[in-house]
């Protein structure tokens, strides 16, 4: 018997990195994935993944910065798996650069893909996860960075998302839902790519964490997330787990 034996997990950006490892942490531990993200192609390798595993994932194609496809998102989920206990909130655009340099269209993409749609997702999902649900929002380091140059404007996206999520714990508490946010380093595709396109640039980088690494997608990120959606972390709400191997000072 898993940790989350049965129950519904919907994952956004579940079809590749961070959200993928998610998805097939929560899937050992015997959760139902709903695996949400634009790409078809993805989300069905990661169902196929899931499933060799043996474990339950049907995919759902959703545009998480249009408010009518969440809302139908959910409801397919709700009718394919029936019902929704976990909702883990990963998807999001990323506005990365200078203030001088980021566009006004890059911004608002960011919020848009990531507090409001943190949001809309959470409000979508919140009649089914009355008495027993968990939400799990991704924030980040961004904000307290030894130096926030390049990521003030990814930084406000997220601490926005920071301050949903506390609102979100403070208010719903009383309905038995619990909401927390993790703040990750992970080692995606595209970090990858980074690493071993610049590997001294990334050696460098990596002496500023204390544990010398990027977080696995799944073994560190993944398994975090499982603790926050299971009966362990039953009285935690309203908190931010940074998992980013110590690098951030969060005061």
């Amino acid at each position: 018997m898993g940790l989350l034996n049965n129950k519904v997990a919907l994952v956004t950006g579940a079809g590749q990195g961070v959200g993928q490892g998610v998805a097939f942490a929560l899937a050992r531990e015997g959760a139902k994935i709903a695996v949400v993200g634009r790409t078809l192609d993805k989300l069905l390798a990661s169902c196929e993944t899931i499933r060799h595993r043996g474990g339950v994932a049907e995919p759902f194609v959703c545009d998480v910065m249009d408010g009518a496809q969440i809302s139908r998102c959910v409801e397919a989920v709700v009718a394919r798996l029936g019902g929704v206990q976990i909702l883990v909130n990963n998807a999001q655009v990323v506005p990365l650069g200078r203030l001088l340099d980021v566009s006004d269209e890059a911004f608002v993409a960011g919020f848009d893909s990531g507090p409001l749609a943190t949001l809309r997702m959470m409000r979508a999902c919140y009649p089914w996860l009355k008495g027993d649900g968990v939400i799990v929002n991704f924030a980040s380091s961004a904000a307290v960075r030894w130096d926030a140059s390049g990521y003030g404007a990814y930084a406000a996206t997220k601490e926005a998302i920071r301050s949903l999520t506390r609102a979100a714990a403070c208010e719903w508490g009383v309905d038995g839902i619990r909401v927390n946010a993790v703040a990750p380093h992970a080692l995606s595709p595209g970090l990858q790519g980074w690493v071993d396109t610049h590997p001294q640039e990334a050696a460098e980088f990596f002496k500023t964490i204390p544990l010398r690494r990027i977080g696995d997608c799944e073994r560190d990120i993944g398994r975090a997330v499982v603790l926050l959606a299971s009966a362990d972390a039953g009285y935690l709400t309203g908190a931010t787990l940074p998992l980013d191997g110590g690098q951030a000072f969060w005061g």
